[in-house]
Protein backbone atom coordinates (compact mmCIF):
# COMPACT_ATOMS: atom_id res chain seq x y z
CA UNK A 1 0.00 0.00 0.00
CA UNK A 2 1.53 3.14 -0.88
CA UNK A 3 1.38 5.66 1.94
CA UNK A 4 0.07 9.34 1.10
CA UNK A 5 2.32 12.53 1.07
CA UNK A 6 2.18 15.44 3.22
CA UNK A 7 0.52 17.77 1.13
CA UNK A 8 2.33 21.65 1.98
CA UNK A 9 0.41 24.59 0.29
CA UNK A 10 2.71 27.56 -1.24
CA UNK A 11 1.35 31.09 -2.36
CA UNK A 12 3.43 32.52 -4.68
CA UNK A 13 2.57 36.78 -3.95
CA UNK A 14 2.97 39.95 -4.10
CA UNK A 15 0.78 43.28 -5.18
CA UNK A 16 3.57 44.70 -7.15
CA UNK A 17 3.62 43.58 -10.96
CA UNK A 18 7.18 42.66 -12.43
CA UNK A 19 8.21 40.56 -9.31
CA UNK A 20 8.96 37.95 -11.12
CA UNK A 21 6.18 36.15 -9.04
CA UNK A 22 4.20 33.97 -11.73
CA UNK A 23 7.98 32.98 -13.32
CA UNK A 24 9.14 32.26 -10.00
CA UNK A 25 6.01 29.69 -9.29
CA UNK A 26 6.55 28.15 -12.10
CA UNK A 27 10.18 27.33 -12.36
CA UNK A 28 10.35 26.13 -8.66
CA UNK A 29 7.37 24.17 -9.35
CA UNK A 30 9.17 22.42 -12.11
CA UNK A 31 12.77 21.81 -10.07
CA UNK A 32 10.90 20.57 -7.36
CA UNK A 33 9.32 17.84 -10.07
CA UNK A 34 12.66 17.38 -11.41
CA UNK A 35 13.84 16.69 -7.15
CA UNK A 36 11.20 13.73 -7.13
CA UNK A 37 8.09 15.79 -5.41
CA UNK A 38 4.88 15.68 -7.03
CA UNK A 39 3.57 18.80 -7.59
CA UNK A 40 0.55 20.55 -8.49
CA UNK A 41 0.38 24.24 -9.90
CA UNK A 42 -2.57 26.18 -9.47
CA UNK A 43 -2.87 29.14 -11.71
CA UNK A 44 -4.95 31.82 -9.68
CA UNK A 45 -4.43 35.12 -11.87
CA UNK A 46 -6.05 36.15 -14.88
CA UNK A 47 -3.15 36.85 -16.78
CA UNK A 48 -2.63 33.24 -16.95
CA UNK A 49 1.34 33.25 -17.02
CA UNK A 50 1.57 30.60 -14.69
CA UNK A 51 -0.52 28.19 -17.62
CA UNK A 52 1.23 29.60 -20.45
CA UNK A 53 5.01 28.06 -18.76
CA UNK A 54 3.40 24.92 -19.63
CA UNK A 55 1.41 25.28 -22.81
CA UNK A 56 1.52 27.11 -25.58
CA UNK A 57 -1.02 29.80 -26.38
CA UNK A 58 -3.67 28.55 -27.95
CA UNK A 59 -4.09 25.23 -25.16
CA UNK A 60 -4.26 27.66 -22.61
CA UNK A 61 -6.44 29.67 -24.22
CA UNK A 62 -8.80 26.82 -25.73
CA UNK A 63 -8.79 25.40 -21.38
CA UNK A 64 -9.57 29.28 -20.23
CA UNK A 65 -12.60 29.47 -22.46
CA UNK A 66 -13.83 25.89 -22.39
CA UNK A 67 -15.22 24.65 -18.33
CA UNK A 68 -11.85 22.69 -17.29
CA UNK A 69 -10.44 25.49 -15.37
CA UNK A 70 -10.45 27.35 -12.22
CA UNK A 71 -12.99 29.95 -12.59
CA UNK A 72 -15.64 27.15 -13.05
CA UNK A 73 -14.19 25.04 -10.33
CA UNK A 74 -14.85 28.09 -7.70
CA UNK A 75 -17.57 29.05 -9.18
CA UNK A 76 -19.74 26.11 -8.55
CA UNK A 77 -17.87 25.01 -5.95
CA UNK A 78 -16.56 22.08 -7.22
CA UNK A 79 -13.94 19.66 -5.76
CA UNK A 80 -10.42 20.75 -7.96
CA UNK A 81 -9.58 16.83 -8.33
CA UNK A 82 -11.78 17.44 -11.30
CA UNK A 83 -9.82 20.12 -13.06
CA UNK A 84 -6.27 19.44 -13.00
CA UNK A 85 -4.45 18.69 -15.87
CA UNK A 86 -1.15 16.88 -16.78
CA UNK A 87 1.66 18.59 -17.72
CA UNK A 88 4.37 17.68 -20.12
CA UNK A 89 6.41 16.90 -17.24
CA UNK A 90 7.16 14.00 -14.90
CA UNK A 91 5.37 14.86 -11.35
CA UNK A 92 3.87 17.73 -12.34
CA UNK A 93 0.28 18.49 -13.22
CA UNK A 94 -1.52 21.99 -13.46
CA UNK A 95 -4.95 23.87 -12.53
CA UNK A 96 -4.99 26.36 -15.46
CA UNK A 97 -6.79 29.67 -15.07
CA UNK A 98 -9.51 31.83 -16.98
CA UNK A 99 -10.00 35.20 -18.22
CA UNK A 100 -13.09 34.99 -16.41
CA UNK A 101 -10.96 34.89 -13.43
CA UNK A 102 -11.50 38.99 -13.55
CA UNK A 103 -14.63 38.63 -11.97
CA UNK A 104 -13.98 35.95 -9.32
CA UNK A 105 -14.81 38.76 -6.71
CA UNK A 106 -18.05 39.37 -7.56
CA UNK A 107 -18.99 35.83 -7.77
CA UNK A 108 -17.89 35.29 -4.21
CA UNK A 109 -19.35 38.14 -3.07
CA UNK A 110 -22.61 36.74 -1.82
CA UNK A 111 -21.29 33.62 -0.60
CA UNK A 112 -20.75 31.75 2.44
CA UNK A 113 -17.56 32.19 4.46
CA UNK A 114 -16.26 32.99 0.69
CA UNK A 115 -12.89 33.32 2.49
CA UNK A 116 -12.48 29.81 2.50
CA UNK A 117 -14.47 29.03 -0.80
CA UNK A 118 -10.47 27.82 -2.43
CA UNK A 119 -9.96 25.72 0.88
CA UNK A 120 -12.79 23.90 0.94
CA UNK A 121 -12.51 23.05 -3.11
CA UNK A 122 -8.81 21.90 -2.67
CA UNK A 123 -9.27 19.78 0.87
CA UNK A 124 -10.04 16.84 -1.39
CA UNK A 125 -7.01 17.02 -3.45
CA UNK A 126 -4.82 17.83 -0.13
CA UNK A 127 -6.91 14.63 1.34
CA UNK A 128 -6.05 12.16 -1.44
CA UNK A 129 -1.92 12.46 -0.96
CA UNK A 130 -1.17 13.11 -4.42
CA UNK A 131 0.15 15.71 -4.61
CA UNK A 132 3.58 16.47 -1.92
CA UNK A 133 3.52 20.17 -3.28
CA UNK A 134 0.43 22.10 -4.23
CA UNK A 135 1.54 25.99 -5.51
CA UNK A 136 -0.60 28.41 -6.06
CA UNK A 137 0.20 31.50 -8.06
CA UNK A 138 -1.92 34.68 -6.78
CA UNK A 139 -2.85 37.66 -8.99
CA UNK A 140 -0.60 41.05 -8.28
CA UNK A 141 -4.02 42.77 -6.09
CA UNK A 142 -4.91 42.60 -2.31
CA UNK A 143 -8.22 41.88 -2.02
CA UNK A 144 -10.77 38.97 -1.60
CA UNK A 145 -9.95 36.67 -4.09
CA UNK A 146 -5.70 36.92 -2.88
CA UNK A 147 -7.23 36.74 0.60
CA UNK A 148 -8.75 33.43 -0.87
CA UNK A 149 -5.92 32.04 -1.80
CA UNK A 150 -4.15 32.72 1.18
CA UNK A 151 -6.44 31.54 3.66
CA UNK A 152 -6.15 28.11 1.17
CA UNK A 153 -2.12 28.20 1.73
CA UNK A 154 0.36 27.40 4.47
CA UNK A 155 3.22 29.27 3.46
CA UNK A 156 3.54 32.12 1.39
CA UNK A 157 6.81 32.86 -1.00
CA UNK A 158 7.32 36.83 -1.32
CA UNK A 159 9.04 37.00 -4.91
CA UNK A 160 10.52 40.77 -5.00
CA UNK A 161 12.37 42.15 -7.77
CA UNK A 162 15.80 44.01 -7.16
CA UNK A 163 15.34 47.18 -8.20
CA UNK A 164 14.64 50.72 -6.86
CA UNK A 165 10.79 50.41 -6.93
CA UNK A 166 11.10 46.69 -5.67
CA UNK A 167 10.26 47.16 -2.34
CA UNK A 168 7.42 49.40 -3.05
CA UNK A 169 4.23 48.68 -1.24
CA UNK A 170 5.67 45.34 0.63
CA UNK A 171 4.80 47.08 4.02
CA UNK A 172 0.99 46.97 2.88
CA UNK A 173 1.43 43.73 1.42
CA UNK A 174 2.95 42.77 4.85
CA UNK A 175 -0.26 44.72 6.51
CA UNK A 176 -2.43 42.39 3.96
CA UNK A 177 -0.74 38.92 5.44
CA UNK A 178 -1.21 39.86 8.97
CA UNK A 179 -5.11 40.30 8.19
CA UNK A 180 -5.61 36.60 6.92
CA UNK A 181 -3.28 35.37 9.49
CA UNK A 182 -6.39 36.37 11.50
CA UNK A 183 -8.72 33.85 9.75
CA UNK A 184 -5.33 31.27 8.87
CA UNK A 185 -3.61 31.47 11.91
CA UNK A 186 -1.29 28.76 10.17
CA UNK A 187 -0.12 30.73 7.37
CA UNK A 188 3.31 32.20 7.85
CA UNK A 189 5.94 33.49 5.42
CA UNK A 190 8.33 31.41 4.38
CA UNK A 191 10.47 33.44 2.52
CA UNK A 192 11.58 36.33 0.82
CA UNK A 193 12.85 35.00 -3.14
CA UNK A 194 14.99 37.79 -5.00
CA UNK A 195 14.50 38.22 -8.70
CA UNK A 196 15.91 39.57 -11.16
CA UNK A 197 18.91 40.28 -9.77
CA UNK A 198 21.78 42.43 -11.44
CA UNK A 199 24.75 41.96 -8.61
CA UNK A 200 26.51 44.91 -9.87
CA UNK A 201 24.24 47.24 -9.13
CA UNK A 202 24.31 48.88 -6.03
CA UNK A 203 20.34 48.72 -5.31
CA UNK A 204 20.45 44.70 -5.18
CA UNK A 205 22.60 45.38 -2.23
CA UNK A 206 20.47 47.83 -0.98
CA UNK A 207 17.61 45.77 -0.95
CA UNK A 208 19.27 42.69 0.15
CA UNK A 209 20.00 44.96 3.30
CA UNK A 210 16.63 46.51 3.93
CA UNK A 211 14.77 43.05 3.94
CA UNK A 212 17.87 41.20 5.86
CA UNK A 213 17.03 44.10 8.50
CA UNK A 214 13.36 43.58 8.78
CA UNK A 215 12.34 41.35 11.59
CA UNK A 216 10.92 37.86 11.36
CA UNK A 217 11.51 37.86 7.63
CA UNK A 218 14.09 35.25 6.18
CA UNK A 219 15.44 35.86 2.93
CA UNK A 220 16.12 32.90 0.39
CA UNK A 221 20.14 32.24 -0.30
CA UNK A 222 19.59 31.58 -3.88
CA UNK A 223 19.17 34.70 -5.71
CA UNK A 224 17.48 34.88 -9.51
CA UNK A 225 19.72 36.79 -11.68
CA UNK A 226 18.77 38.80 -14.65
CA UNK A 227 19.31 36.06 -17.58
CA UNK A 228 17.71 35.75 -21.08
CA UNK A 229 17.35 32.26 -21.14
CA UNK A 230 14.47 33.03 -18.86
CA UNK A 231 12.39 34.96 -21.70
CA UNK A 232 13.48 32.60 -24.31
CA UNK A 233 12.15 29.78 -22.08
CA UNK A 234 8.84 32.05 -21.83
CA UNK A 235 9.08 32.41 -25.94
CA UNK A 236 8.76 28.76 -25.02
CA UNK A 237 6.38 27.88 -23.03
CA UNK A 238 8.67 25.64 -20.89
CA UNK A 239 10.01 26.39 -17.86
CA UNK A 240 13.96 27.42 -17.83
CA UNK A 241 14.94 24.42 -16.85
CA UNK A 242 13.09 22.18 -19.62
CA UNK A 243 14.61 24.68 -22.30
CA UNK A 244 17.63 25.11 -21.19
CA UNK A 245 19.45 22.99 -18.34
CA UNK A 246 22.75 24.18 -18.26
CA UNK A 247 21.48 27.49 -17.92
CA UNK A 248 22.28 29.73 -14.97
CA UNK A 249 18.86 30.22 -14.19
CA UNK A 250 17.94 27.11 -14.31
CA UNK A 251 20.54 26.22 -11.59
CA UNK A 252 19.44 28.99 -9.16
CA UNK A 253 15.65 27.88 -9.75
CA UNK A 254 16.64 24.47 -8.37
CA UNK A 255 19.00 25.85 -5.74
CA UNK A 256 16.09 28.27 -4.91
CA UNK A 257 13.59 24.73 -4.69
CA UNK A 258 16.12 23.02 -3.07
CA UNK A 259 15.91 25.80 -0.34
CA UNK A 260 12.06 25.59 -0.08
CA UNK A 261 12.15 21.87 0.58
CA UNK A 262 14.80 22.32 3.04
CA UNK A 263 12.67 25.01 5.33
CA UNK A 264 9.38 23.33 4.63
CA UNK A 265 11.11 20.21 6.30
CA UNK A 266 12.83 21.84 8.96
Amino acid sequence: MVSKKNTTVLCFANNKGGSGKSTTCANVGYSLAQQGKRVLLLDGDMQLNLSLSFFPEEEVLAMAQGEKNLYHAIREQKPLTDYIVPTAYENLDLIPSSTLMSGIEYELFTKWQREFILQKCLQPVRDSGEYDYILIDAPPTLGGWVMNLLCASDKLILPVEASPWGLFGLANMFEFVATVQQMNPALTLLGVALTKVSVRKNYFKQTMEILQEMEGVHVFDAIIRVDSSIEWAQDSSKPVGAYKPTSRSAQEYAELAKEVDDLVHR
